[in-house]
C-alpha cells in the first residue's frame, strides 16, 4: 500500500480522496513537508498533495524581531487550514506560537531531527578558531546572546534570507560565518557547509528546534478518518513530550520566539529531563533551571502530563530567580 505525493498550486482544484498538506514555499519548508507527506503516503496509502502558501515571513525583509517573531510564518498557513483550502499544515515548531489557535490543534509531532545549531564558516573555522572581530551572521537574539557569551570579541550581524543566501554571504566574503539550525541543513542536504556543531549542553537551542508540527482543524485528529490516520502514522510520542516541555517554558514565561531563551528536553531511562536558560541580550548574564519528571509510563498521556509538570517547575524557578528582569521576553501570542 503506497500513495503518491504531488505538488500543486494553492488555487488548484480539490480532488476527492486526496489529503492536501499546506506548506510555506521556501526550499526548506518544501523539503521538510515533502518528507512528512512521503511518510504519510507510505504508512497510510493515501495520495498527498503539497499546497504552497505564502506567509508574511516569506515576503518581508525585516528582521524577525521587527516583524514580531512568533507567528509571522504561521498565520497564512492557519488561515488556509481554517478556510478548508488544505487538510493539515506543517510548521517548523519553533516558528509556531505557544498560544492555542481557535479551532485548530497540533495533532502530531514527527520524530525530531538534530536539534543543535551549527556554524558554517570560511576556511573550516570553528567558533573557537574564528579570528578576533570575525563577522558572524544570525537573525536570532538567542544566538546573538550565546555567541557574545562565548566570544564577546565577535562582530555579530543581524541578517535575513534563506539558507543558500546566508551560505553565499560566507562564500563571497561578506561574512566570516553564519549560525544555522543543523536540522535545516540536514533536510536541504547541505551538511557539507558545517564547520562546527554547538553542543546543546553549552548552547541550548530554541524550544522545538529540529521538530515539525502538524496542525489540523479541531476534531479532525479524532476517530479513524484519513486525517486522523495520517497524524497517528507520523506522531513520535517522546519527541512530542519533549517539545511540549520546552514550549511550556515559553508559554510560562510569556515569551516569543525572538526572546533569548534556549531549552532542551529529552526522555531517557524512564525520565523526562528539561533544562532552560534565559540570557541577557548582550550575553553577559544567564539564568538556568533544570528539572526531571518521572512519567507513570511512556504512553502519550503520561508523557504529556510529565512534560507539563517539569515545564511548570522550570518556569517557576526561572521567574523566582529574576528571568523577567534579565531579558525582554516579548509575547508568545
Amino acid at each position: 500500500m503506497s500513495g503518491a505525493v504531488t505538488r500543486v498550486d494553492g488555487d488548484a482544484e480539490r480532488r476527492e480522496g486526496v489529503l492536501r498538506v499546506g506548506t510555506r514555499g521556501s526550499a526548506l519548508a518544501v523539503a521538510q513537508t515533502t518528507a512528512v507527506a512521503e511518510s504519510i503516503a507510505r504508512a497510510t496509502g493515501l495520495d498527498v498533495e503539497l499546497v504552497t502558501v505564502t506567509t508574511q515571513g516569506d515576503t518581508s525583509r525585516e528582521s524577525l524581531a521587527q516583524l514580531g517573531g512568533t507567528g509571522v510564518f504561521a498565520t497564512a498557513l492557519r488561515d488556509a487550514l481554517l478556510a478548508g483550502d488544505v487538510d493539515l499544515v506543517v510548521h517548523s515548531l519553533k516558528d509556531l506560537p505557544t498560544a492555542p489557535a481557535t479551532g485548530l490543534v497540533v495533532g502530531a509531532i514527527p520524530k525530531r531531527a538534530d536539534a543543535r545549531d551549527a556554524l558554517a564558516a570560511r576556511d573550516g573555522l570553528t567558533l573557537e578558531t574564528l579570528p578576533e572581530g570575525a563577522r558572524v551572521g544570525t537573525g536570532s537574539p538567542r544566538r546573538v546572546a550565546q555567541l557574545k557569551s562565548q566570544r564577546p570579541d565577535l562582530d555579530v550581524t543581524d541578517l535575513r534570507g534563506n539558507v543558500d543566501t546566508r551560505l553565499r554571504m560566507v562564500a563571497e566574503g561578506e561574512l566570516d560565518a553564519v549560525v544555522l539550525a543543523a536540522a535545516g541543513l540536514t533536510r536541504l542536504g547541505r551538511l557539507d557547509a558545517v564547520t562546527d556543531y554547538f553542543p546543546l549542553s553549552l548552547m541550548p537551542t530554541a524550544p522545538g528546534q529540529g521538530a515539525l508540527a502538524l496542525e489540523v482543524r479541531a476534531g479532525d485528529e479524532k476517530g479513524r478518518g484519513p486525517i486522523a490516520r495520517a497524524l497517528a502514522a507520523v506522531d513520535h510520542v517522546t519527541t512530542h513530550a519533549s517539545v511540549v516541555a520546552e514550549r511550556h517554558v515559553l508559554a510560562g514565561l510569556e515569551a516569543g520566539c525572538a526572546a533569548p531563551i534556549g531549552a532542551t528536553a529529552i526522555v531517557d531511562d524512564g525520565l523526562l529531563f528539561l533544562t532552560a536558560t534565559v540570557y541577557r541580550p548582550d550575553g553577559t548574564e544567564r539564568l538556568t533551571a533544570s528539572h526531571a519528571a518521572t512519567p507513570d509510563s511512556l504512553s502519550s498521556a503520561h508523557l504529556q502530563e510529565a512534560a507539563l509538570d517539569v515545564g511548570a517547575r522550570v518556569v517557576a524557578e526561572l521567574l523566582q530567580a529574576g528571568a523577567a528582569d534579565l531579558a525582554p521576553l516579548g509575547s508568545s501570542r
